[in-house]
C-alpha cells in the first residue's frame, strides 16, 4: 500500500491505474479505523481492482461546540489496518490540502434528507459531510464508493447527492459491523468508560425491540417509538437524543407501517454520542 498526501499525487496514481483498465474503489473515512472500516475495505477489495482509503478529519462537519479537537486519531494504526484489509492507496491530506483557500464558500446540501434526525441534532453536520464527499468524488473520479449502513442517513444523503450531481460514482452500503453484544462499532466507542460501554448496548436493544414489535403486527409508528424510548429510558447512563421510524428512502415518518421501514436512534453518554439503526418489515 502506498500513502499519498496531495490531490495531485492521488490523481496521478489513479490515472496510471485506469490506464491499465483497472477499476477503483473508494472508502472515505475520518480515521481511527476499526473492524467496521476493515469490512468496508474488504467489500471494496472484493468488488474493484484497486482501493483508495481516505483518512481526513473534516472540520466542516463539526459544530464549534463539538469534538473536532478531541476526535481520536492514530495514523499508524490506520495505515496498518488499511494495508491488512487490502487497500492499495492511503490518501491522508491535510486541512490545507483539502481547503487551500481557507473557509470554503461553496457547500453542498441535500435539503429534504438532511434536516431531520441527525440533521436536527447537528444542524451543520450534513452540509459538511456532503461537501467533503463531493470533493472526494471529484478528486477520485469514476469509482465505486463504500459507506457503512451504521450512518444510514449519511448513506442516503450521499447516494442522492451522487445521483443528483451526476458523479460517475456507484455508492454502495455495507451492513453495520457489531461487537459480540450487538453494539455498533464506532470510533467514538473508545470514549466510553467501562460502565458506559456495558450500558451502550441499550441502543441496539431498543432498535431490536422496536423491530420485534413491528414484526408482531403493530403498525403505528408512535407506538414503536414508545417501545424504543422505554428501553433507553430504563438505562441509568444513556440519555436519549431521539428514536424514529422512517421510510428507508425518504426518511419521512409513515402514517402507518405498511412496508419496510428503518429504525434509527441516538444516545448521549458523558463523552460520546452514539448512533445506530436497523431495518424492520411488518408481517404480510
Amino acid at each position: 500500500m502506498k500513502q499519498v498526501v496531495t490531490i495531485e499525487e492521488l490523481r496521478s496514481e489513479l490515472c496510471a491505474i485506469r490506464s491499465e483498465g483497472r477499476s477503483v474503489g473508494l472508502v472515505p473515512t475520518m480515521g481511527y479505523l476499526h473492524e467496521g472500516h476493515a469490512c468496508l475495505v474488504r467489500a471494496a477489495v472484493a468488488a474493484t481492482d484497486e482501493v483508495v482509503v481516505s483518512v481526513f478529519v473534516n472540520p466542516l462537519q463539526f459544530a464549534p461546540d463539538e469534538d473536532l479537537d478531541t476526535y481520536p486519531r492514530d495514523l499508524d494504526r490506520d495505515r496498518d489496518l488499511a494495508a491488512e484489509a487490502g487497500a492499495s492507496l492511503l490518501f491522508t491530506p491535510t486541512v490545507d490540502e483539502m481547503y487551500p483557500d481557507g473557509p470554503v464558500l461553496t457547500t453542498v446540501s441535500v435539503d429534504s434528507l438532511a434536516g431531520r434526525l441527525e440533521g436536527a441534532s447537528r444542524p451543520t453536520h450534513f452540509a459538511g459531510v456532503a461537501t467533503v464527499v463531493a470533493k472526494l468524488f471529484a478528486i477520485v473520479g469514476p469509482c465505486a464508493a463504500f459507506f457503512g449502513e451504521k450512518d444510514y442517513q449519511q448513506l442516503q444523503i450521499v447516494t442522492r447527492m451522487a445521483g443528483d450531481l451526476s458523479f460517475p460514482v456507484m455508492v454502495n452500503g455495507v451492513p453495520t459491523s457489531r461487537e459480540d453484544d450487538g453494539l455498533a462499532r464506532s470510533s467514538r466507542n473508545v470514549r466510553l468508560d467501562p460502565d458506559e460501554r456495558d450500558s451502550a448496548v441499550c441502543l441496539s436493544k431498543a432498535l431490536n425491540a422496536g423491530a420485534q414489535t413491528i414484526e408482531s403486527g403493530i403498525k403505528d409508528p408512535a407506538a414503536i417509538v414508545q417501545v424504543m424510548e422505554a428501553v433507553i429510558d430504563a438505562d441509568p447512563l444513556g440519555r436519549l437524543d431521539y428514536v424514529a421510524v422512517v421510510d428507508p428512502d425518504t426518511l419521512e415518518v409513515p402514517e402507518v407501517i405498511a412496508g419496510p421501514v428503518r429504525l434509527l436512534g441516538a444516545v448521549h453518554y458523558r463523552a460520546a454520542r452514539l448512533i445506530d439503526n436497523r431495518g424492520a418489515t411488518p408481517p404480510t
